[in-house]
């Protein structure tokens, strides 16, 4: 079987209900299996307070955190993340800045990868924080998949949706709101891609 790894760090709930969408998307695909990870919040700890490593639990429900023997272990990557001011969310970026073992043996390259996020505003960033996701991946020499527009729902989205990777206007109310149609079909594209290349390139 074919793992893919979908990584991702939610907030509020709706990048994790976009990584349920990516990993139905990835076990579409025949001989492919989504293996859902997130990461621990991230914040400053001062000199007195525990001294267990910041982020060191288990959360509570939803999938376990991620390890790098995750990365290494699977056959590609879908990463997701909200929007920090144009940029991925501080926890994200953590993980990966521990990640120089796996860059430095070269685990990730060739692999297939691909980016996701949630705003809260329609305009808030949506392309800068997948480019800046992609930053890290290409670092690796993974493959970066996008969403081509052969898929109607690129052009026909009034919501999230990029050619650079799934997203969603999730809106600012407490209650975010939930995945459109498009958005949604979107979301199960960018997985299916991924798995695709994945199992081509396993066959070689």
């Amino acid at each position: 079987m074919t793992e893919i790894l979908v990584l991702y760090y939610s907030r509020h709930g709706s990048v994790a209900q976009m990584a349920r969408r990516v990993a139905r998307g990835v076990e579409s695909q025949r001989g492919a299996s989504a293996r859902l990870r997130t990461v621990p919040p991230v914040g400053p700890r001062h000199a007195d307070a525990d001294s267990a490593p910041l982020g060191s639990e288990i959360p509570a429900d939803g999938p376990p955190y991620a390890t790098t023997e995750d990365l290494r272990e699977c056959a590609g990557l879908v990463l997701g993340s909200p929007t920090r001011f144009g940029n991925m969310a501080a926890p994200l970026k953590y993980f990966l800045d521990g990640t120089s073992d796996l860059w430095l043996s070269g685990a990730l390259a060739g692999k297939p990868a691909a980016v996701f996020t949630s705003t809260g505003t329609l305009h808030g960033g949506q392309e800068t924080t997948l480019l800046s996701m992609m930053l890290p991946l290409l670092h690796h020499g993974m493959l970066l998949v996008g969403l081509p527009y052969t898929l109607p729902e690129l052009s026909a989205t009034r919501a999230g949706g990029t050619p650079y990777g799934a997203s969603h206007y999730a809106g600012v109310s407490r209650a975010p709101l939930p995945l459109d149609r498009d958005e949604a079909a979107l979301c199960e594209a960018l997985g299916r891609r991924v798995a695709e290349f994945a199992l081509k390139l396993g066959s070689r």
